[in-house]
């Protein structure tokens, strides 16, 4: 965990990548096995630093998370209809996460045939719902449903696959739908939080035997550079989806996953 200069660059590629549908978790083990930077402690650090970018995503959006703890009934995100909503769309993988969490993480986060079939799969569904997407139906947060919520979380569970990308299954999961691309992309960095946050909450507790007191400045340090980055790729993502569609994230995905098998 002395190594800076990785440390660093985890950092800006977490944040980069966790709000993108290419998926952070497989950037990060394809740059951990190129770098070295293998192990238990290190998928722990891999994954505390989501904490950073889920930071970022309470920043940009702090007035549609101040509308969740509002008193007023609301519809949509808002007040309690709002928190029943992302509680909803949670709930699916927490659950198989609790479930599955020593399998992924032992056979899964040291594998980067496993990253480049998930980062492959995710590329040609990404193609093909751009191409036969159904109309959209529901446009903007306010729009959103019980079975919206539900169908989202149940995507976000194809996240549990190393290179399958959660922002990739909860957009993609929401476009097949009916809600339209940049509702969808926002709707999945708000589900990211609560998600995230369990999942690094209960990666650390069951870590807590290998972490020491040394690995503090390198988590911290990982953690601000993941939320700087973070919020950078966010804005940018969503000017993005204003004029432009998916199809360049699909191909990319692609590409890498040649590029991994290869080398």
């Amino acid at each position: 965990m002395t190594d800076w200069v990785t440390i660093v660059l985890l950092g800006i590629i977490e944040g980069l990548t966790e709000f993108l549908p290419v998926s952070s978790t497989g950037h990060l083990i394809i740059a951990g096995h190129l770098l070295g930077f293998k192990g238990e402690r290190a998928a722990t650090f891999e994954i505390f630093i989501q904490l950073g970018a889920i930071l970022a995503v309470v920043v940009l959006y702090k007035d549609v998370f101040r509308q969740l703890f509002s008193r007023q009934p609301g519809r949509g995100l808002a007040g309690p209809h709002g928190i029943g909503l992302l509680a909803l769309t949670t709930a699916p993988i927490l659950l198989l996460g609790f479930l599955l969490h020593g399998i992924i993480k032992h056979y899964f986060f040291n594998n980067t045939s496993v990253v480049a079939l998930g980062l492959a799969v995710g590329g040609v569904a990404m193609l093909l719902i751009e191409r036969w997407r159904p109309r959209t139906r529901r446009d903007g947060l306010g729009a959103l449903r019980w079975t919206d919520a539900l169908t989202v979380g149940l995507c976000q569970c194809l996240a549990l696959w190393p290179g399958t990308s959660r922002a990739a299954s909860t957009i993609l999961g929401g476009m097949l739908i009916g809600i339209e691309r940049k509702t969808a992309a926002e709707y999945s960095f708000l589900a990211a939080v609560p998600a995230l946050c369990a999942a690094v909450g209960y990666d650390l507790f069951k870590s807590r035997h290998i972490l020491q007191t040394t690995d503090i400045p390198a988590f911290a340090v990982g953690f601000v550079i993941a939320f700087i980055t973070a919020i950078v790729a966010i804005k940018g993502f969503i000017r993005l989806l204003s004029s432009h569609t998916l199809y360049a994230f699909g191909w990319y995905r692609l590409l890498l996953a040649v590029l991994i098998m290869l080398l």
